[in-house]
């Protein structure tokens, strides 16, 4: 026999009416009552009856992840992520790949009736995707009249920069890719000055670039621009790990050793990161907390269409690996600290 809500209930040891609460929801629920209500629902499989749901309240339990048609490293594990947090809710996923392309891309309906959208951030889009409403996963939006969900990404270059700077490196490039959004500066390059700032140093000229997207393509010709420069940086902070990836190609095939001749670091803690040789040293974001407080966000925005927009900043850890080990004056290599 299909699980009821009553049999989560029992687990639960809570009422009917509140697992109805949890599944179908609705914002006002203790976050320890949600725990044990979300624990309980994962435990016994329970799975709402969602054609009921649908002529009872006019709501699909469905949600659409807005991603990049490109197969960018992190989004795998950024959409599992999304999906369990999603499921804890009583909400399905559909993943929507569009053209990351601004100058293409046009996000219109999601392919499937849904009842709100996460949007990978750096993808174009307006206040809401065909006037449903709508989370944001990384940068803030432009203006910032969207729910956001993501790091403080000044502070993750700003930290990426600094270490860099421990390593001994002193001419750091920097790229950056996408829209700036509302800010006269993007944060990540603003956050890799502050850090060259604070050590006494400014960005040199040429050394910071910004790419058309996070596309890996992107990252190499960027860096390749980077190399060939009569004064050539020996680090570069890239604001995704796709981009450094396309950096770290891009040094192979100017023949500049990394890390001897060139240091790079990422950001986004990607799992592709850990198989590039050298290993790629990263701003590392929970991955896991972005998609339970973006799915948290959606079905507050969902019960409340009307409230004030919320910024929810994620955590994030510096990983450093074998791309930004430090060499002493002999070349002889250490490791990071």
């Amino acid at each position: 026999m299909p699980t009821t809500l009553r049999d989560v209930a029992q687990l639960a040891q809570v009422s009917v009416k509140t697992v109805s609460n949890v599944v179908n929801g609705y914002p006002h629920v203790s976050a320890g009552m949600r725990r044990r209500v979300e624990a309980a629902v994962e435990a016994i499989g329970y799975r709402p009856n969602r054609s009921a749901r649908t002529l009872r309240t006019g709501r699909t339990g469905m949600l659409a992840l807005i991603v990049p048609a490109a197969d960018l490293p992190g989004i795998g594990g950024l959409a599992r992520a999304v999906v369990r947090a999603a499921a804890g809710r009583g909400y399905r996923v559909v993943v929507n790949p569009v053209d990351s392309d601004p100058a293409r891309a046009a996000i219109a309906n999601p392919p499937l009736p849904v009842d709100g959208c996460l949007l990978l951030a750096d993808l174009p889009a307006a206040p809401g995707v065909g006037g449903l409403p709508l989370v944001r996963l990384g940068r803030p939006a432009p203006g910032g009249h969207v729910d956001r969900v993501g790091i403080d990404h000044a502070r993750a270059s700003r930290d990426a920069t600094v270490h860099l700077l421990g390593t001994g490196r002193r001419r750091i490039a920097a790229i950056d890719a996408g829209p700036g959004g509302p800010f006269p500066t993007p944060p990540g390059i603003q956050g890799y000055a502050d850090g060259l700032r604070a050590a006494g140093l400014a960005p040199l000229p040429g050394h910071l670039l910004q790419a058309p997207s996070h596309q890996r393509a992107d990252g190499y010709r960027a860096a390749r621009t980077l190399l060939a420069q009569h004064l050539r940086p020996d680090a570069v902070v890239c604001a995704s790990d796709a981009l450094a990836v396309g950096t770290l190609c891009a040094a192979f095939d100017a023949g500049v050793r990394v890390p001897e001749d060139l240091a790079v670091i990422g950001v986004g803690g990607s799992e592709e990161g850990r198989w590039t040789r050298p290993a790629l040293s990263t701003v590392s974001a929970d991955t896991g907390f972005i998609a339970r407080q973006a799915v948290a966000r959606i079905v507050a925005r969902i019960a409340e269409p009307h409230a004030a927009p919320v910024d929810v900043v994620a955590p994030h850890t510096l990983l450093p690996r074998a791309s930004t080990r430090r060499a002493d004056r002999s070349g002889m290599l250490h490791a990071s600290r």
